[in-house]
């Protein structure tokens, strides 16, 4: 009878285990990373009567945790990818409207500065249509600075996140060091902690969500790696990872894992994860859109000045810029970031040489010795080595100098040409009288010419280098004093008429020769000089000359002559305005090495605008493609150990009807021994 009792009893015994494992299932169907469990029975030890053997029950030999490692692994895989693809996605789809949108983008502010030009342009000497022009200068400038903040804003919220997320990382890696350690005490007595196996699979689950990270199994433990195996958790030790700025550019943050004694940076290396989706965009998108905002932005400011610097203006003087200077003291010294790690004392002054020929990269210069250095760009390629002791080079546009303090092997820095351009461009122009829409030089004919010859108004083709200080002011002097400049031809010989050019004090200064009855374009040279008359040097002590350029056509008669002055009176000429207009077709962004055109303002920005929508466009889709791959593979986890209520619901009926049965048993066994006792 004792046997039978025993028998029902492990059968109460294995279905009310059952029952409770079932009940644990339905109550966890909400449980983040739960795995379903089951019970696992095995037979007792037989019992032998002679003529073979009886059973005993059954026995519980574990409750077994319904999960699958492959598909985990998938799980965790898919959420480092989706996580990562929807941070870069809500990123960059705030610069694309940023940058495209009508009211907050360049373009349609680039187009009406170019309207007002054109209205000035149809009436020099009106002062409400300069006034106007100024105004629109003002709106530029001022939209610049504003995509510009929102750029850098967006730069410091990744910043502040990155913050956020390394502590929230920190967390869950302690989290999974504690489990580890709980979960080998626990296993040590051979049994399987299933809830905490659980548990720290979640945590995982929810650290890829934040950074993408990869797991090894030693000895029960997890050892979580970030990157190129960069340690985060290694059995019960979890290491620190922190965000900080930057060794070279304070102004991004880094990510740092501490270590017993060191650090190391593991930002270039770490992927996946709403952090790794924000690093992304920040080094694929952000970076390379304030570079390029920045670019457009300098050359906007430098060629618009340099035209007007060109002109004169009302007062009769060449004319002033209407944007802050591209080369002030202050944006010099920003472009360039010393690393923290330097042991010397200098930095580099940047000073754009060439806006038409900038790049939108940045620039990693590495001392090799106390004086000479090399300049990598974005290709890779190393330039130089350079000497600080010579001539500052120029590179992609742009001159590098050390200031007056000291450089030492080792030192680098960060160049950036650009990434200010949108940040520092204002309009300091204030004076519309100041405004230089007319041409520095113009032509008459003297009276009394006989022949049928004529001469359009002259251009002057020396660019004055506004940036130029002491050379500047010498040259715009000189081109006053220097004119008026007189072109007079003699006879006609074989099919060519000569000509003589003579200076302010009738000094011949040129010769050349013309063919009469076709359009010829001359090229004038002319020494500069003083009001004296004296040789003007220019700070590389060489004589100073301007030229200029005309068209002479028909056929002048010999000792027909005509004059080049100084426009001082040329307040109705519209010369510089129209050639002010013609910047906003002109290639001038992004003017290659060899000299071959670049762009105008408005495509460049329209295509900066294009590059943006077209990764916004290509992370919408990455978006929509990882999460349709992590419903996937969450569903795949799910159909293995994942909690059915219907499966569950109908075991809960079976085990019922196990405990019942089992009970039969036992009431077997009593009325078995209830007759026997009866029967004696």
């Amino acid at each position: 009878m004792s046997n039978l009792i025993s028998i029902g009893l492990s059968g109460l015994a294995s279905s009310q285990a059952a029952l409770a494992t079932t009940s644990n299932n339905i109550s966890n169907v909400a449980t983040a990373g739960y795995s379903r469990q089951s019970v696992v029975n095995t037979a007792s030890g037989l019992q032998n009567i002679g003529v073979g053997y009886l059973g005993t029950g059954t026995t519980i030999s574990d409750v077994r945790r319904i999960y699958n490692s492959y598909m985990d692994t998938q799980l965790q895989t898919s959420t480092a990818l989706s996580a990562d693809a929807t941070a870069y996605s809500n990123q960059i789809n705030s610069v694309d409207k940023l940058l495209s949108d009508s009211t907050t983008g360049i373009s349609a502010v680039l187009t009406s500065f170019f309207s007002a030009v054109q209205t000035a342009a149809a009436n020099p000497s009106d002062t409400a249509s300069r006034q106007l022009l100024l105004t629109q200068a003002q709106t530029l400038s001022n939209r610049f600075n504003s995509i510009s903040s929102q750029l850098t804003q967006q730069n410091d919220a990744i910043n502040s996140s990155l913050t956020t997320l390394t502590g929230q990382v920190n967390k869950l890696t302690s989290n999974i060091a504690d489990l580890n350690s709980q979960i080998a005490a626990l296993s040590g007595s051979g049994s399987t902690p299933n809830s905490l196996l659980d548990a720290r699979n979640e945590s995982v689950r929810q650290l890829n969500e934040l950074v993408g990270v990869t797991v090894q199994q030693r000895d029960g433990n997890y050892d979580v790696y970030l990157g190129s195996g960069q340690a985060l958790v290694t059995g019960n030790k979890a290491n620190t990872l922190t965000a900080t700025p930057g060794i070279t550019d304070k102004s991004q943050y880094g990510l740092t894992i501490q270590y017993q004694g060191y650090s190391t940076d593991v930002t270039s290396v770490t992927t996946g994860g709403e952090i790794g989706g924000m690093l992304r965009f920040r080094s694929d998108s952000l970076n390379p859109a304030i570079n390029e905002l920045g670019r457009t932005a300098i050359v906007v400011a430098d060629t618009i000045n340099s035209q007007l610097g060109q002109g004169i203006d009302l007062n009769g003087d060449f004319g002033s810029s209407v944007f802050s200077s591209i080369n002030s003291a202050t944006a010099i010294a920003n472009r360039s970031l010393a690393s923290s790690n330097n042991t010397g004392t200098g930095n580099l002054l940047v000073s754009i040489t060439d806006s038409s020929k900038l790049t939108t990269s940045e620039y990693n210069v590495k001392f090799t010795s106390d004086t000479a250095f090399t300049v990598t760009g974005a290709d890779g390629k190393a330039l130089g080595p350079f000497s600080v002791n010579d001539p500052a080079p120029e590179i992609d546009g742009f001159s590098l100098k050390l200031n007056g303090g000291t450089s030492k092997a080792g030192d680098s820095f960060i160049v950036a040409p650009t990434r200010n351009g949108a940040s520092s461009i204002t309009t300091t122009l204030t004076d519309t009288n100041k405004l230089s829409f007319a041409a520095p030089l113009t032509a008459t004919v003297t009276t009394g010419n006989s022949g049928s010859g004529t001469v359009t108004q002259p251009t002057l083709t020396t660019t004055l280098d506004i940036y130029g200080s002491t050379d500047l002011s010498k040259l715009q002097s000189g081109i006053e004093t220097s004119t008026p400049v007189k072109l007079v031809f003699g006879a006609t010989t074989n099919g060519a008429q000569s000509y003589s050019v003579f200076n302010s004090k009738g000094e011949s200064i040129g010769t050349g020769t013309i063919v009469p009855g076709q359009s010829n374009s001359l090229s004038i040279q002319v020494p500069v000089v003083d009001a004296s008359g004296a040789v003007v040097n220019g700070a590389d002590g060489q004589p100073m000359t301007f030229s200029f350029q005309t068209t002479v056509g028909g056929t002048p008669a010999a000792n027909d002559s005509y004059t080049v002055a100084f426009n001082a009176d040329g307040k109705s000429d519209n010369r510089n305005a129209t050639q002010l207009l013609g910047l906003q077709s002109k290639a001038t962004v992004g003017k290659t090495s060899d000299g071959s055109p670049g762009m105008s303002f408005t495509n460049a920005y329209a295509s900066l605008v294009e590059r943006v929508g077209a990764k916004a466009s290509q992370a919408t889709v990455d978006t929509t493609a990882t999460t349709a791959v992590l419903t996937q593979a969450k569903a795949n986890r799910d159909s293995v150990s994942g909690v059915n209520l219907d499966d569950e619901a109908a075991s809960l009926v079976k085990f019922q009807q196990y405990y019942t049965a089992s009970s039969q048993i036992i009431k077997a066994a009593q009325e078995t021994f209830s007759v026997l006792i009866n029967a004696l």
